[in-house]
């Protein structure tokens, strides 16, 4: 690829990019966007929205940057939990290893590649991308001494940072651990495959067996039942409960003709009245009341309660009975983080159902390999117009052969990977995942394999299927095979950091769907209330990617380092975006605890073993035995640090320490909060909510900013610049000049203005 077709993909996501930033910058000002750009202020109820008249409404402005920059860790961590804070974590030891990559290689290991051979060399623009990277290099050369110091210094920084990253991370997780005291999980064990009995039901069996072999410790168990029919009911009414207006008593509801928009008759809006109490609206039936609690409905699965954490430990990691398939026990979930549908699996059909998904996600795998030669084959012109002739005119036009070669691949690759998340994720659902964030985790890892084999391997390797399925017939070709690809994708590659870095970056801040949506949604129904959903953050995407465009830079450092300054702007970019997204946009309703580090650790290691194994087969093609030989215990000692922080590290995120939880318990004993603790565990986790407790605009899930005091905006005058009072937007008062809050989101109202049964349908949304 041509310099300048490079440039030309890299001008025209610039431009998209500073669109895309402008538009952002001037549409979260408009108030009719407020709850596409400030959901999760939204749901802390605390905000309140001004809506002034000014012109700097609509100039773009730069405040956001400088609050996202501003924010700290402690508060990111305090409003968002811990999976967030892991991963602008990774953010940043992206930023952090490629700076020192950039650094050291676009200052030696460039200049030596370019000026490799004894050649005229053209204008820059001129050249071709193969100039730059270690192909241009001589048979034998005495400089590849460079690229095994580059080697060196890489690998050296990045496990010295994940080092240290690993051992704040983990610190942060006994943190999540012991900071959680409150939490029902901890005495809880959900247990499956009850074995059936003829004569008693799954309850009866389940309270005779821990009776009798945890009599001292057993409280009660939550069974949990096949109400499929009444779990529709509650989403449909969780979904009108969203949609219905929360009208405060003091504002007077007038019924209001307004034309029907499909038939252009007139309907009366707000023709309905708030009910004062709860007597006058259910006549004090409880939602309890619909629980099915007959034995033909109960599920072998059941939430059981334990006097202590350190009792649900033991019972959670003990076989308990002497066929292994039989009474599995693992720590329960959070209650907001159960996912129903899947308890009333059978549990001896799991095996078969991650069989069955391991199988469909690995020939989708293969089918994908149609797309993907396809669009190698539009960076290779000659062969295209070989096998069609009748495009050969159009292919001499210079700026049409630069954007088929530098733009449109990495476009059309990026729009057939957006069909692959939402299949991963029902992949993950399909195995029988028990909590939504093990849903995502095991999606996030599906996705991850399925991008580094597509994006990656099968673009190296490009060519027929036939080709890439036998390209690596002898196991001693692969360091040669990969060290003859990657030069000559190192232009592909980058341009992909273009379209799905910088471009994607874009889009995801001015989240087009959630607007386009919330504009059809007011067309349609004539309603200037923003009813919403929030979303949750999607770590399944976004760390992949994030990992992608890691091993791009690795693998690329020593051969064709001209990517390295892309991929910086890229995370820096991302630093920024991704922090204002995850403070105003997405709520953490679960999150796994930073379990997804380890991911990130293996991922980021198995890049370096296999930047090393490319740098082996260059140095074994250059005839290179001394950087051969140095390369060579640079990979065991990758492999042996490796090993290392798997045994130092990565059990604490995969078992929860006895002595933590014994401490927790003794320390809980002596405050005498045992009790209340064991009060509160006999209906947490019921399918449908049992009593109406009082409701706080929390709920159960992570509200940020709902303890923190927002400024009145009637104090902060846009005139003078603030950039508070600009973000800080406030519904225009009534007739009287009397103000109210966002009525369109459940959380944000008030809970002396909703029923107990409202209250508790939104919990479980």
């Amino acid at each position: 690829m041509e310099i300048s077709a490079l440039l030309t993909s890299a001008g025209i996501n610039i431009s998209i990019c500073i669109v895309l930033l402008s538009l952002y910058s001037i549409l979260r000002k408009q108030p009719a966007n407020y709850c596409v750009y400030f959901g999760r202020r939204l749901v802390s109820g605390s905000a309140r929205r001004y809506d002034p008249f000014w012109y700097e409404r609509f100039v773009p402005s730069p405040s956001w940057l400088v609050k996202a920059w501003e924010t700290s860790e402690d508060e990111l961590l305090a409003s968002a939990g811990l999976d967030a804070v892991v991963f602008i974590r990774m953010v940043i030891f992206s930023i952090r290893i490629f700076f020192i990559t950039a650094v050291f290689c676009i200052a030696f290991v460039l200049p030596v590649n370019y000026y490799g051979q004894p050649k005229v060399h053209k204008e820059i623009h001129l050249e071709s991308s193969e100039v730059f990277t270690i192909e241009n290099l001589q048979a034998g050369s005495k400089w590849l001494w460079v690229h095994c110091l580059a080697l060196y210094i890489i690998t050296s920084a990045a496990c010295l940072l994940l080092y240290f990253d690993y051992r704040t991370i983990a610190k942060m997780r006994l943190g999540y651990i012991t900071g959680s005291a409150s939490k029902p999980s901890q005495f809880t064990v959900l247990i499956r495959a009850i074995p059936w009995s003829p004569d008693q039901s799954y309850s009866d069996t389940l309270t005779k067996y821990f009776t009798n072999y945890y009599s001292s410790s057993y409280i009660s168990h939550q069974m949990v039942y096949d109400n499929g029919i009444i779990q529709r009911l509650l989403r449909d009414a969780e979904r009108m409960c969203q949609s219905i207006k929360h009208v405060a008593p003091e504002i007077n509801c007038k019924p209001i003709l307004t034309p029907c928009t499909f038939c252009g008759v007139p309907t009366a809006t707000n023709s309905f009245h708030k009910l004062s109490n709860e007597g006058d609206s259910v006549k004090g039936m409880e939602l309890g009341e619909l629980t099915m609690t007959t034995p033909e409905q109960e599920r072998p699965a059941a939430f059981v309660f334990f006097k202590t954490r350190y009792d649900a430990l033991v019972v959670s990691e003990v076989l308990q009975s002497s066929n292994p398939m039989l009474w599995v026990t693992d720590l329960a979930p959070e209650p907001h983080d159960v996912y129903w549908r899947n308890l009333n699996i059978p549990y001896r059909q799991l095996w078969m159902r991650r069989i069955a998904t391991l199988v469909g996600a690995v020939a989708f795998m293969f089918v994908f390999l149609i797309p993907v030669t396809f669009i190698q084959g539009l960076t290779q012109l000659r062969l295209l117009s070989h096998a069609f002739p009748f495009l050969r005119g159009i292919l001499k036009e210079k700026f049409i052969n630069q954007v088929i070669t530098g733009y449109l691949p990495s476009v059309i690759l990026i729009l057939f990977f957006y069909a692959v998340p939402p299949l991963m994720m029902y992949f993950s659902t399909l195995e029988g995942s028990i909590a939504r964030s093990i849903r995502k985790k095991s999606a996030c890892i599906k996705v991850l394999y399925f991008t580094i084999w597509n994006v990656f391997f099968v673009n190296i390797l490009s060519g027929s299927i036939i080709r890439q399925l036998n390209v690596f017939s002898s196991v001693r070709d692969i360091p040669a095979q990969l060290a003859r690809a990657v030069p000559t994708q190192a232009g592909f590659f980058t341009t992909y950091c273009f379209t799905s870095g910088w471009a994607s970056l874009a889009c995801e801040i001015v989240q087009p769907m959630a607007l386009i949506w919330n504009l059809v949604a007011k067309a349609v129904s004539k309603n200037k209330d923003e009813s919403y959903e929030t979303l949750r953050f999607p770590y399944h995407t976004e760390i992949p990617r994030l990992l992608l465009f890691g091993l791009l830079g690795f693998t690329n450092s020593v051969i064709a380092p001209l990517i390295l300054p892309f991929l910086l702007i890229y995370f820096f970019l991302a630093y920024l975006i991704y922090k204002n997204q995850i403070l105003n946009v997405y709520i953490t309703k679960y999150e796994s605890g930073g379990q997804y580090w380890p991911i990130f650790h293996n991922t980021t290691i198995f890049s370096l073993i296999l930047t090393q194994i490319i740098a082996l087969g260059f140095f074994g093609l250059k005839l290179s035995t001394v950087a051969s030989g140095f390369t060579i215990p640079l990979i065991l000692l990758t492999l042996l640090f490796s090993e290392y922080c798997r045994h130092r590290f990565a059990p604490i995120f995969h078992k929860h320490p006895a002595q933590v939880l014994i401490d927790m318990d003794r320390a809980d004993e002596m405050a005498g909060k045992m009790e209340d603790l064991h009060k509160k565990l006999h209906n947490v986790y019921s399918q449908i909510p049992l009593h109406s407790p009082k409701s706080s605009s929390k709920g159960e899930c992570s509200t940020p900013f709902a303890g923190q005091e927002l400024p009145d905006p009637e104090k902060l005058k846009p005139e003078e610049g603030d950039a508070i009072a600009k973000e800080l937007w406030g519904y225009q008062g009534n007739e009287n000049g009397q103000e109210h809050e966002d009525k369109s989101c459940p959380s944000a109202s008030t809970p002396e203005h909703r029923t107990p049964t409202m209250i508790e349908l939104h919990k479980r949304s």
